[in-house]
């Protein structure tokens, strides 16, 4: 590509073109798509990009003009400094000029967020808080004391009524004393109430102020947000036009999310395939081939390989894509396709069954209605519930209870760790360790979901025990027992640089694509919710026996 300063980069290439785009959510690059990755790549080396701290996503779109020629367009997502706009398809939508409406009103929403620190900061607001805790601590020392103090008083009267007969007079000055020692009690709490209430006081109206500030802010991300998303205005194949708030709108309607949850996430629009397609669109190019790939770095908390190719993302890509290819022949998306396979039932008591389910199958039904392994065993068991899930690309063991009584029993089998799972793995790579302990807090990564992501500050536990069961030159066989119950815990586990470093084979959104995810539930024990015998099951993993 060195010299190259148009958009459109012819492509030598010979062969037949394919007749259909391949879909962006699941694909593997041929030979056409790898041609334009490897022109851009030795680009990124010549121009020295350096991703060092950070890597960045960058795509290729193979297109034909309206003369037949064949070519590609090339973009990345977000922002990279000091990359030549020539080489690289324009934004759908420019925002960042310097004197611009967005960074104008960023700059602004800024300066909240400056005030707003400021004044959590400041020492009148420290002071009020301080002087808060103190006086709590102080009432709740006094109370304390007064109520020590009535209780002793009272445990003397009781004793000396059980020492014999008190007179008259006694007797009343002990109701005396009692009457006394409890409006003590009484007068003390209502004085350290008043203390505290006006501390309290004082610290509610700083902390009304920055609230207040807080609530502006929001208002005014959210409208600036509405704004930006409302100038993003994408293009599909049939030369219709959106903005991107009526992309989601669309894509959501039968969504029983609240309007304001429909909202884009932030950088929606600025990924490659939009930008890509959107040029494509606006020349009059026709797409053939798209494919992205990771250069640079992977950020800390995800896994990301330099030189590998990963699919769009779902939560900002999917509503606008679906938008986008309306109108070409795209290639279906084998994830969204039912499976041929069904499920077997391998074990069946009081309140449960056990199935063995395929990859490819849901565990239980979600928007796209397709059969699950709930929804087909609800026809002989009306209130069949999973227990717990599988991801739709991992086969093996799945324990659906058939009634609520059995469900409540067995979830609390689940939450108090009781039951024990057992999965098998081929990874990519041999762990450098024969056995161990995986120790990875883990997070929902809110800009990609499905995705997850390690978080040492908000994740929840995650620990996995991994036994290398056999192992060869570039890959082993592992045993997985998850000792917690996290989303792609094993599989994140498995591919994260802090982890085992060795992605599972097969794994879309963490390794390399191949003909499935290799990864497998294989045991599973557990106590009967009715009768409350052991169940132990077992299932040989597919994969495995095509090995042997």
């Amino acid at each position: 590509m060195s010299g190259y300063s148009r958009i459109f980069h012819p492509l030598n290439f010979s062969g037949p073109l394919p007749g259909k785009l391949n879909n962006p959510f699941c694909y593997q690059p041929d030979a056409l798509s790898l041609a334009a990755a490897h022109e851009l790549q030795a680009y990124l080396a010549e121009a020295e990009v350096n991703t060092a701290e950070a890597g960045k996503m960058f795509g290729v779109l193979v297109v034909t003009d309206e003369q037949g020629h064949l070519g590609y367009l090339a973009a990345y997502s977000g922002q990279v400094e000091g990359l030549d706009d020539g080489v690289f398809v324009p934004p759908v939508f420019c925002y960042l000029q310097p004197d611009g409406y967005f960074l104008a009103h960023e700059r602004q929403i800024e300066q909240l967020s400056r005030q707003i620190v400021a004044l959590e900061e400041s020492s009148e607001l420290k002071a009020a808080r301080t002087q808060l805790a103190k006086l709590e601590a102080e009432a709740e020392e006094v109370i304390k004391e007064k109520v020590s103090a009535r209780d002793e008083a009272k445990r003397h009267r009781d004793e000396r009524r059980r020492k014999g007969v008190l007179s008259v007079e006694e007797q009343q000055r002990m109701v005396a004393e009692s009457q006394f020692l409890k409006a003590e009690v009484v007068r003390a709490r209502r004085q350290c109430a008043s203390r505290v209430e006006a501390a309290l006081r004082q610290v509610q109206s700083l902390e009304a102020t920055v609230k207040a500030l807080r609530q502006e802010r929001h208002a005014r991300s959210e409208r600036l947000q509405r704004w930006l998303f409302s100038h993003f205005i994408v293009m599909n194949a049939r030369g219709e036009q959106y903005d991107l708030l009526q992309v989601f709108r669309q894509y959501y309607a039968s969504s029983v999310l609240p309007a304001e949850r429909l909202l884009p996430p932030s950088g929606s629009g600025e990924c490659c395939e939009p930008k890509l397609l959107q040029y494509a669109f606006l020349h009059h190019l026709r797409p053939v081939r798209m494919a992205m790939f990771w250069w640079g770095a992977s950020p800390v908390a995800e896994v990301r390989r330099h030189l590998h190719f990963y699919p769009a993302c779902s939560s900002k890509c999917k509503p606008i894509l679906s938008f986008m290819l309306k109108g070409l022949d795209v290639e279906p998306n084998p994830l969204e396709e039912s499976s041929e396979d069904s499920f077997r039932i391998v074990a069946e008591g009081q309140g449960f069954v056990v199935v063995d389910k395929p990859a490819g199958m849901l565990s239980v039904q979600g928007r796209s209605r397709r059969e699950s392994v709930v929804s087909i065993l609800r026809r002989r068991y009306p209130e069949a519930m999973a227990v717990h899930r599988l991801d739709m690309a991992t086969s093996g063991l799945l324990i659906v209870a058939t009634d609520r009584r059995s469900y409540v029993e067995l979830q609390r089998q689940f939450l108090e760790h009781s039951v024990r799972k057992k999965y098998v793995a081929v990874v990519e790579g041999v762990p450098a360790k024969k056995e161990g302990y995986i120790r990875l807090p883990l997070a929902p990564d809110y800009s990609d979901r499905p995705r997850q992501k390690v978080d040492f500050e908000n994740g929840k536990k995650a620990v996995t025990y991994y036994r290398v069961i056999r192992s060869e030159q570039s890959e082993a066989i592992l045993e997985l027992s998850p000792l917690t119950g996290r989303t792609h815990q094993l599989r994140l586990h498995c591919a994260h640089a802090m982890g085992l470093g060795c992605p599972i084979k097969g794994d879309m959104l963490y390794g390399s694509p191949a003909d499935r995810l290799w990864l497998h539930a294989g045991e599973l024990h557990f106590v009967s919710p009715v009768d409350g015998k052991p169940v132990s099951v077992k299932s040989e993993a597919p994969f495995l026996k095509q090995r042997t």
